[in-house]
């Protein structure tokens, strides 16, 4: 049930660069990944954009709410800095920009939704939407061919939100869906079902082997974040994950699962 990669770079470019950036996206190439990971959250005009914290301070040295401000305010902010001079400057992308980068250079992408809280329907919807425009052309392809979960094209969404990913699955259902879940607990089967997910994605630190077997007994694709230590990533393909996104890019590369 996983047809996409198996090493993925965190938020981009892992430590190695200011996550959820287009200097992110680069790293992570330049590091010879192409598939990534990133965030997504909506303006407060309904433009998603790159972004993990729904309150700035961390990545953006400002005050004040993402959900409160617009696209091309965000735009003008600096979301570099933070992390080192030579990113001073480094803007907020769009998603749509961050797409446009990721298919011109081939990087496939787990697109995680990630609302601002009492924003997760309409982040869900509207990140379906604007998916569903960028990625007509695969979407036609993948569903002319009866094959709409195969590895031609389409990103992945996830998300902790059910009421999100659901409306992300109804905006767009063509485009496969992962359930991110902290720790898995009873019930997520009936969770999974109920979004027609291809797979579960949790928290390494938390997965048991017996636990693993049982997701992958049930039809899923298992995915793991982050990881970061080379031991414990050969540990984790072993029991049957079929991948994890890393921040240690430069220690476990694309081609570490073989």
């Amino acid at each position: 049930m996983w047809f996409y990669p198996k090493i993925i770079a965190h938020r981009g470019g892992g430590t190695l660069a200011p996550e959820n950036t287009i200097a992110a996206l680069r790293c992570g190439l330049s590091y010879g990944f192409r598939a990534v990971e990133f965030d997504v959250m909506l303006s407060a005009d309904g433009i998603p954009v790159l972004m993990h914290d729904p309150h700035f301070g961390r990545t953006v040295h400002a005050q004040g709410q993402v959900a409160q401000t617009s696209a091309a305010e965000l735009g003008r902010f600096d979301a570099g800095s933070w992390f080192g001079a030579g990113f001073a400057g480094e803007p907020v992308p769009t998603y749509e920009q961050a797409v446009h980068f990721c298919k011109t250079n081939g990087i496939w992408m787990n697109v995680e939704i990630k609302p601002a809280p009492g924003h997760e329907a309409e982040t869900g919807r509207i990140v379906g939407d604007v998916t569903r425009r960028l990625f007509a052309e695969e979407i036609a392809i993948a569903e002319n061919d009866g094959k709409p979960h195969d590895p031609s094209g389409l990103p992945l969404f996830s998300s902790f939100s059910f009421d999100a990913l659901m409306q992300a699955a109804r905006a767009a259902p063509a485009i496969p869906r992962g359930f991110l879940l902290d720790a898995i607990l009873p019930g997520w089967h009936e969770q999974l079902k109920a979004l027609e997910a291809v797979a579960l994605h949790t928290n390494h630190r938390k997965l048991s082997h017996r636990q693993a077997a049982e997701v992958k007994q049930a039809g899923y694709g298992l995915f793991c974040y982050t990881v970061n230590d080379p031991p414990r990533a050969r540990e984790l393909l072993e029991w049957g994950v079929d991948a994890f996104c890393t921040d240690r890019i430069d220690l476990i590369g694309p081609d570490f699962a073989g």
